[in-house]
Order: C-alpha cells, then structure tokens, then sequence
C-alpha cells in the first residue's frame, strides 16, 4: 500500500461480519471464562439509528494490492486480549 506510485483509499478487511456479542464471547474464552458471568446488556443503551449489519469489501486491496487476509476473527481477538494482558502485566510490574 505504501509502495504504490500514487497515494490512496483502501478498506483493510475480511468481509465477514461478527456481533459484539461473537467477539465478547472470543476475549472472554481467550482467558477461559464465559462473558456471560461478566457482561450484561442494558436496553437503554442500545442506538436505535446504528445500521444493522456493517462488512468491510477489501475487493479494491486485493485487486490493486494482491492483498487478502491472513488472520482469522478468533485469532485477531486472542492477539488483541494477549496484548491487553501484557500491557497491564507490564504495568503492574511497575
């Protein structure tokens, strides 16, 4: 992407789509405990104007960039929780 002769857009994304409720699930099991012991959802709090259903199309990467996605939904949460951990592992230490 940065290698290209002219500057830019592209979406960087898998086009699956995946609830709040799916990725809760993945960070939660990283750590084995089960989100539904830790979250719980409030009514009041949900945005009736938020769009349904939201899939980035990466077709413009892959077709000038030859890129497509190597890391799956659950192993992009389990790098996001272990990194998590070991910012606040490296804090505490302090």
């Amino acid at each position: 992407m940065l290698q290209q002769e002219e500057p830019d857009d592209y979406v960087i994304a898998t086009g699956e789509t995946h609830s709040v409720k799916e990725f809760a699930a993945e960070a939660f099991a990283v750590v084995g405990l089960d989100w539904r012991d830790y979250v719980v959802e409030d009514p009041a709090f949900k945005r009736p104007a938020d769009v349904e259903l939201l899939v980035g199309d990466a077709s413009k990467a892959r077709q000038k960039l030859g890129w497509r996605p190597r890391t799956t939904f659950k192993d992009l949460v389990r790098l996001m929780v272990e990194a998590d951990l070991k910012r606040v592992e490296s804090q505490c230490k302090r």
